[in-house]
Protein backbone atom coordinates (compact mmCIF):
# COMPACT_ATOMS: atom_id res chain seq x y z
CA UNK A 1 0.00 0.00 0.00
CA UNK A 2 1.43 3.49 -0.81
CA UNK A 3 1.50 6.09 1.74
CA UNK A 4 3.22 9.14 3.40
CA UNK A 5 4.60 7.26 6.12
CA UNK A 6 6.15 4.94 3.32
CA UNK A 7 7.41 7.64 1.43
CA UNK A 8 8.71 9.43 4.30
CA UNK A 9 10.59 5.95 5.27
CA UNK A 10 12.52 5.55 1.96
CA UNK A 11 14.93 8.10 2.83
CA UNK A 12 14.91 9.31 -0.25
CA UNK A 13 12.70 12.09 0.14
CA UNK A 14 14.81 15.61 0.07
CA UNK A 15 12.21 18.18 -1.16
CA UNK A 16 8.19 18.01 -1.39
CA UNK A 17 7.13 15.79 -4.40
CA UNK A 18 5.49 18.30 -7.04
CA UNK A 19 1.83 16.12 -6.96
CA UNK A 20 1.79 17.42 -3.04
CA UNK A 21 2.70 20.77 -3.60
CA UNK A 22 -0.98 23.10 -2.80
CA UNK A 23 -1.45 26.67 -4.67
CA UNK A 24 -2.83 29.10 -2.59
CA UNK A 25 -6.05 29.93 -1.82
CA UNK A 26 -8.26 32.13 -0.94
CA UNK A 27 -8.46 31.00 2.55
CA UNK A 28 -5.23 29.90 2.66
CA UNK A 29 -4.20 34.17 2.50
CA UNK A 30 -6.17 34.47 5.64
CA UNK A 31 -4.09 35.66 8.34
CA UNK A 32 -3.11 33.27 11.57
CA UNK A 33 -3.64 34.86 14.80
CA UNK A 34 -2.79 33.59 18.07
CA UNK A 35 -4.64 36.49 19.57
CA UNK A 36 -7.67 34.25 20.30
CA UNK A 37 -8.55 30.88 22.16
CA UNK A 38 -11.46 28.57 21.61
CA UNK A 39 -13.87 28.48 24.07
CA UNK A 40 -13.32 26.00 26.68
CA UNK A 41 -16.44 23.50 28.57
CA UNK A 42 -16.66 22.28 31.68
CA UNK A 43 -18.33 18.85 31.22
CA UNK A 44 -18.52 18.03 34.89
CA UNK A 45 -20.72 20.89 35.67
CA UNK A 46 -22.99 19.89 32.61
CA UNK A 47 -23.58 16.47 34.49
CA UNK A 48 -23.16 17.28 38.14
CA UNK A 49 -27.00 17.86 38.79
CA UNK A 50 -26.24 21.34 40.09
CA UNK A 51 -28.88 23.26 38.17
CA UNK A 52 -26.85 26.90 38.87
CA UNK A 53 -24.18 25.10 37.44
CA UNK A 54 -25.41 23.74 34.47
CA UNK A 55 -27.56 26.23 33.03
CA UNK A 56 -24.49 28.01 33.31
CA UNK A 57 -22.15 25.89 31.23
CA UNK A 58 -25.49 25.60 28.93
CA UNK A 59 -25.18 29.08 28.12
CA UNK A 60 -21.56 28.49 27.08
CA UNK A 61 -22.70 25.46 25.17
CA UNK A 62 -24.98 27.81 23.02
CA UNK A 63 -22.23 30.79 22.60
CA UNK A 64 -19.65 28.26 22.04
CA UNK A 65 -21.66 26.64 19.24
CA UNK A 66 -23.03 30.33 17.64
CA UNK A 67 -20.00 32.29 17.50
CA UNK A 68 -17.16 29.62 16.90
CA UNK A 69 -18.72 26.04 16.13
CA UNK A 70 -15.89 24.55 17.59
CA UNK A 71 -15.14 24.35 21.97
CA UNK A 72 -12.35 22.21 24.13
CA UNK A 73 -14.18 19.91 26.45
CA UNK A 74 -12.57 19.52 29.84
CA UNK A 75 -12.97 17.20 33.07
CA UNK A 76 -15.28 15.08 30.46
CA UNK A 77 -14.40 11.68 32.95
CA UNK A 78 -12.63 9.72 29.89
CA UNK A 79 -9.53 7.79 31.62
CA UNK A 80 -5.91 9.44 30.62
CA UNK A 81 -5.50 5.86 30.35
CA UNK A 82 -7.50 4.91 27.68
CA UNK A 83 -6.91 8.12 25.60
CA UNK A 84 -2.99 6.70 25.39
CA UNK A 85 -3.54 3.46 24.74
CA UNK A 86 -6.11 4.61 22.06
CA UNK A 87 -3.12 6.81 20.66
CA UNK A 88 -0.46 4.16 21.47
CA UNK A 89 -2.79 1.58 19.33
CA UNK A 90 -3.61 3.99 16.36
CA UNK A 91 0.15 4.40 16.18
CA UNK A 92 0.77 0.65 16.17
CA UNK A 93 -2.01 0.25 13.34
CA UNK A 94 -0.10 2.82 10.98
CA UNK A 95 2.72 0.79 12.15
CA UNK A 96 2.43 -2.21 10.24
CA UNK A 97 3.81 -3.56 7.32
CA UNK A 98 2.05 -2.46 4.15
CA UNK A 99 0.93 -6.14 3.07
CA UNK A 100 -0.94 -6.26 6.79
CA UNK A 101 -2.64 -2.93 5.86
CA UNK A 102 -3.33 -4.30 2.08
CA UNK A 103 -6.98 -5.91 3.01
CA UNK A 104 -8.47 -2.39 4.32
CA UNK A 105 -7.55 -0.39 0.89
CA UNK A 106 -9.63 0.20 -1.84
CA UNK A 107 -12.56 -0.13 -0.18
CA UNK A 108 -15.85 1.32 -0.33
CA UNK A 109 -17.56 4.21 1.74
CA UNK A 110 -19.23 2.24 3.82
CA UNK A 111 -17.23 -0.97 4.06
CA UNK A 112 -16.46 -1.30 7.66
CA UNK A 113 -12.72 -0.70 7.61
CA UNK A 114 -10.76 1.42 5.15
CA UNK A 115 -7.15 2.70 5.25
CA UNK A 116 -5.59 4.96 2.54
CA UNK A 117 -4.03 8.30 1.92
CA UNK A 118 -4.86 11.32 0.99
CA UNK A 119 -8.55 11.84 0.65
CA UNK A 120 -9.76 10.69 -2.33
CA UNK A 121 -6.93 9.89 -4.42
CA UNK A 122 -9.01 9.56 -7.47
CA UNK A 123 -10.15 13.16 -7.65
CA UNK A 124 -7.12 15.12 -5.45
CA UNK A 125 -5.39 17.13 -7.61
CA UNK A 126 -2.91 17.74 -5.73
CA UNK A 127 -2.30 14.98 -2.76
CA UNK A 128 -2.45 15.54 1.06
CA UNK A 129 0.05 15.31 3.24
CA UNK A 130 -1.79 12.11 4.96
CA UNK A 131 -2.90 8.70 5.47
CA UNK A 132 -5.86 7.69 7.61
CA UNK A 133 -8.16 4.63 8.85
CA UNK A 134 -11.75 4.94 8.49
CA UNK A 135 -13.51 2.98 10.94
CA UNK A 136 -17.43 2.58 11.24
CA UNK A 137 -18.22 1.44 15.15
CA UNK A 138 -21.65 2.11 15.21
CA UNK A 139 -24.40 0.49 14.94
CA UNK A 140 -22.01 -2.33 13.89
CA UNK A 141 -19.12 -2.47 15.71
CA UNK A 142 -15.78 -2.94 13.53
CA UNK A 143 -11.85 -3.37 14.11
CA UNK A 144 -8.87 -4.08 12.31
CA UNK A 145 -7.46 -7.46 13.42
CA UNK A 146 -3.83 -5.68 14.24
CA UNK A 147 -2.36 -4.91 16.10
CA UNK A 148 -3.24 -7.44 18.92
CA UNK A 149 -5.75 -6.16 21.67
CA UNK A 150 -6.87 -2.39 18.95
CA UNK A 151 -10.27 -3.72 19.18
CA UNK A 152 -11.09 -3.60 22.84
CA UNK A 153 -9.64 -0.55 22.96
CA UNK A 154 -11.21 1.02 20.22
CA UNK A 155 -14.62 -0.63 21.47
CA UNK A 156 -14.69 1.05 24.70
CA UNK A 157 -12.84 4.62 23.23
CA UNK A 158 -16.11 4.99 20.80
CA UNK A 159 -18.39 4.18 23.72
CA UNK A 160 -17.31 6.67 25.59
CA UNK A 161 -17.42 9.45 23.60
CA UNK A 162 -20.59 8.19 22.31
CA UNK A 163 -21.98 8.85 25.90
CA UNK A 164 -20.16 12.57 25.89
CA UNK A 165 -22.01 13.15 22.26
CA UNK A 166 -24.84 12.19 23.75
CA UNK A 167 -24.50 14.44 27.00
CA UNK A 168 -23.28 17.33 24.89
CA UNK A 169 -26.50 17.65 22.67
CA UNK A 170 -28.97 17.38 25.39
CA UNK A 171 -26.89 20.44 26.06
CA UNK A 172 -27.23 22.15 22.72
CA UNK A 173 -30.69 21.52 22.68
CA UNK A 174 -31.56 23.61 26.04
CA UNK A 175 -29.17 26.07 24.89
CA UNK A 176 -31.63 25.93 21.97
CA UNK A 177 -34.31 26.28 23.90
CA UNK A 178 -35.67 22.95 23.09
CA UNK A 179 -36.26 19.38 25.97
CA UNK A 180 -33.01 18.33 26.23
CA UNK A 181 -33.95 15.53 24.42
CA UNK A 182 -35.12 17.21 21.22
CA UNK A 183 -31.71 16.65 18.90
CA UNK A 184 -31.02 13.18 20.78
CA UNK A 185 -34.78 11.82 19.97
CA UNK A 186 -35.29 13.45 16.63
CA UNK A 187 -31.85 12.32 15.46
CA UNK A 188 -32.38 8.89 16.91
CA UNK A 189 -28.61 9.56 18.36
CA UNK A 190 -29.16 7.08 21.11
CA UNK A 191 -30.85 4.53 19.22
CA UNK A 192 -29.14 0.71 18.21
CA UNK A 193 -29.03 2.42 14.80
CA UNK A 194 -27.05 5.82 15.38
CA UNK A 195 -24.05 5.91 13.09
CA UNK A 196 -20.53 6.66 14.66
CA UNK A 197 -17.42 7.10 12.19
CA UNK A 198 -13.69 6.98 13.49
CA UNK A 199 -11.13 8.55 11.47
CA UNK A 200 -7.34 8.15 12.24
CA UNK A 201 -5.13 10.55 10.51
CA UNK A 202 -1.09 10.24 10.57
CA UNK A 203 0.41 13.24 9.25
CA UNK A 204 4.33 12.03 8.93
CA UNK A 205 7.12 14.95 9.02
CA UNK A 206 7.11 17.09 5.81
CA UNK A 207 10.20 18.67 4.35
CA UNK A 208 8.63 21.83 3.30
CA UNK A 209 5.53 21.87 5.36
CA UNK A 210 4.39 25.18 4.00
CA UNK A 211 3.93 24.13 0.67
CA UNK A 212 1.67 20.84 1.38
CA UNK A 213 -1.26 20.22 3.66
CA UNK A 214 -2.74 17.87 6.01
CA UNK A 215 -6.35 18.43 5.11
CA UNK A 216 -7.61 21.76 3.63
CA UNK A 217 -10.18 24.15 5.09
CA UNK A 218 -13.62 22.18 4.88
CA UNK A 219 -16.34 21.53 7.38
CA UNK A 220 -17.46 17.56 8.53
CA UNK A 221 -20.07 16.11 8.36
CA UNK A 222 -22.78 14.81 11.35
CA UNK A 223 -23.83 16.72 14.32
CA UNK A 224 -20.95 16.33 16.56
CA UNK A 225 -16.74 15.39 15.66
CA UNK A 226 -15.03 14.71 18.91
CA UNK A 227 -11.29 14.76 18.15
CA UNK A 228 -7.66 13.47 20.19
CA UNK A 229 -4.21 13.83 19.16
CA UNK A 230 -1.07 12.97 20.41
CA UNK A 231 -0.01 16.58 21.61
CA UNK A 232 1.21 17.84 18.27
CA UNK A 233 -0.31 21.05 17.26
CA UNK A 234 -1.74 21.01 13.65
CA UNK A 235 -5.30 21.72 13.59
CA UNK A 236 -6.62 25.38 12.75
CA UNK A 237 -10.09 26.74 12.64
CA UNK A 238 -11.47 29.54 10.59
CA UNK A 239 -13.03 32.08 12.59
CA UNK A 240 -13.52 35.89 12.00
CA UNK A 241 -11.70 35.61 8.41
CA UNK A 242 -8.91 34.92 10.55
CA UNK A 243 -7.15 31.11 11.19
CA UNK A 244 -6.74 30.42 14.85
CA UNK A 245 -4.37 27.55 16.06
CA UNK A 246 -5.49 25.12 18.22
CA UNK A 247 -3.66 24.76 21.47
CA UNK A 248 -5.68 21.73 23.55
CA UNK A 249 -5.18 21.57 27.31
CA UNK A 250 -3.66 18.40 28.44
CA UNK A 251 -6.19 15.74 28.04
CA UNK A 252 -8.75 17.65 26.77
CA UNK A 253 -11.09 16.81 23.76
CA UNK A 254 -11.82 19.15 20.85
CA UNK A 255 -15.17 19.21 19.15
CA UNK A 256 -17.09 20.99 16.65
CA UNK A 257 -20.56 21.03 15.14
CA UNK A 258 -20.49 19.50 11.91
CA UNK A 259 -23.06 19.88 8.99
CA UNK A 260 -26.05 18.31 10.03
CA UNK A 261 -25.81 20.24 12.77
CA UNK A 262 -25.91 23.47 11.01
CA UNK A 263 -28.95 22.17 8.49
CA UNK A 264 -31.09 21.06 11.65
CA UNK A 265 -30.97 24.51 13.66
CA UNK A 266 -31.05 25.69 10.35
CA UNK A 267 -27.78 28.06 10.19
CA UNK A 268 -28.13 29.03 13.91
CA UNK A 269 -25.77 27.04 14.80
CA UNK A 270 -22.85 26.54 12.00
CA UNK A 271 -20.72 24.16 11.32
CA UNK A 272 -17.25 25.72 11.47
CA UNK A 273 -14.02 25.48 8.61
CA UNK A 274 -11.23 23.78 9.66
CA UNK A 275 -7.60 22.19 8.19
CA UNK A 276 -4.56 20.94 9.15
CA UNK A 277 -1.42 22.05 8.81
CA UNK A 278 1.89 19.80 8.66
CA UNK A 279 5.36 20.08 10.17
CA UNK A 280 8.94 18.92 9.69
CA UNK A 281 9.29 17.59 13.19
CA UNK A 282 7.24 14.75 14.32
CA UNK A 283 4.88 12.68 13.48
CA UNK A 284 1.35 13.97 14.56
CA UNK A 285 -2.00 11.50 15.31
CA UNK A 286 -5.44 13.07 15.37
CA UNK A 287 -8.59 10.84 16.13
CA UNK A 288 -11.77 11.98 15.59
CA UNK A 289 -15.22 10.06 15.96
CA UNK A 290 -18.48 11.58 13.78
CA UNK A 291 -21.65 11.61 15.15
CA UNK A 292 -24.56 11.46 13.40
CA UNK A 293 -28.27 10.30 12.91
CA UNK A 294 -28.90 6.40 11.69
CA UNK A 295 -27.72 6.50 7.97
CA UNK A 296 -31.40 6.44 6.15
CA UNK A 297 -32.61 9.52 8.35
CA UNK A 298 -33.57 12.43 6.33
CA UNK A 299 -32.35 15.70 7.65
CA UNK A 300 -33.98 18.81 7.62
CA UNK A 301 -34.26 22.19 9.83
CA UNK A 302 -36.36 21.44 12.78
CA UNK A 303 -39.72 23.19 13.03
CA UNK A 304 -39.18 24.39 16.12
CA UNK A 305 -36.70 26.48 14.65
CA UNK A 306 -38.11 28.00 10.95
CA UNK A 307 -40.93 28.63 12.15
CA UNK A 308 -41.29 32.84 12.91
CA UNK A 309 -44.14 33.96 14.73
CA UNK A 310 -47.37 34.13 12.51
CA UNK A 311 -46.32 30.29 12.16
CA UNK A 312 -44.99 30.62 8.67
CA UNK A 313 -41.83 28.01 7.61
CA UNK A 314 -38.87 29.49 6.40
CA UNK A 315 -36.40 26.38 5.79
CA UNK A 316 -32.69 27.50 4.55
CA UNK A 317 -31.84 24.15 3.26
CA UNK A 318 -33.29 20.95 2.34
CA UNK A 319 -33.54 17.48 3.56
CA UNK A 320 -31.34 15.08 2.51
CA UNK A 321 -30.45 11.42 3.26
CA UNK A 322 -27.53 11.18 6.04
CA UNK A 323 -26.21 8.28 4.17
CA UNK A 324 -26.54 10.69 0.47
CA UNK A 325 -25.09 13.40 2.29
CA UNK A 326 -21.78 11.42 3.14
CA UNK A 327 -21.97 9.83 -0.27
CA UNK A 328 -21.76 13.43 -2.19
CA UNK A 329 -19.42 14.64 0.06
CA UNK A 330 -17.14 11.58 0.09
CA UNK A 331 -17.24 11.47 -3.89
CA UNK A 332 -15.16 15.01 -4.15
CA UNK A 333 -11.88 16.70 -2.74
CA UNK A 334 -12.69 18.90 -0.21
CA UNK A 335 -13.39 22.08 -0.72
CA UNK A 336 -14.84 24.48 2.46
CA UNK A 337 -18.49 23.88 2.55
CA UNK A 338 -18.83 23.04 -0.60
CA UNK A 339 -21.27 20.14 0.24
CA UNK A 340 -23.01 22.26 2.37
CA UNK A 341 -23.93 24.93 -0.73
CA UNK A 342 -25.93 22.20 -2.62
CA UNK A 343 -28.46 22.08 -0.06
CA UNK A 344 -29.07 25.60 1.05
CA UNK A 345 -32.58 27.21 -0.31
Amino acid sequence: MFSVKQLVESGCLTSLPQKYVFKNTESDDCMVTELEAIPTIDFSLLTSGNPDERSKVINELGNACQEWGFFMVINHGVPETLRNEMIRATEGFFDLAGEEKRQYTGKKLFDPIRCGTSFNPKVDKVLLWRDYLKVHVHPHFSAPNKPSGFGKVLQEYCKRTREMASELLKGISESLGLEESYINEKMAVESADSHQLLVANMYPPCPQPELSMGLPPHSDHGLLTILMQNGLAGLQVMHNAKWVPVNPLPNSFLVNTGDHMEILTNGKYKSVVHRAVVNNKATRISIGTAHGPPLDTIVSPAAELVTDFVGQFFPAYRGIKYREYLELQQSKSLNGKSCLDHLRI
